[in-house]
């Protein structure tokens, strides 16, 4: 590998797959973060239970989704970036832990 090449890779390894969607991730954690705070605040109002879970639900749903996005953003990058690697390395198991990582990721997921 050329050296402007090397340099490319250590660049992209620097950088996490969600780097390009930070403030994004960001915005919508800080919508979910507001979203639990009502939460909090119906629960100390008293509020309908049905009202309460209703919000519970969509929180998670908004945190499955932050979740699949990174899950894709961590396949599309750390994995492919590994498999690349792996390929000019001539050593698979640099792309078997990623996919690995992943896998264990995706599993605590559905937990």
């Amino acid at each position: 590998m050329d050296t402007n090449a090397r340099a490319a890779v250590e660049v992209a390894e620097e950088q996490r797959g969600y780097a390009s969607d930070k403030e994004a991730y960001l915005r919508r954690l800080k919508r979910i973060e507001g979203q639990v705070r009502g939460i909090a605040r119906m629960v100390d109002e008293d509020k309908y239970c049905i009202d309460v879970l209703t919000q519970v639900s969509a929180v998670t749903k908004a945190l499955h989704a932050v979740s699949l996005g990174l899950v894709q953003d961590h396949i599309s990058h750390c994995v492919v970036s590994a498999a690349r690697e792996a390929e000019e390395a001539g050593d698979p198991s640099i792309v078997d832990t990623k996919v690995q990582e992943a896998t264990d990721a995706i599993g605590r997921l559905l937990r």
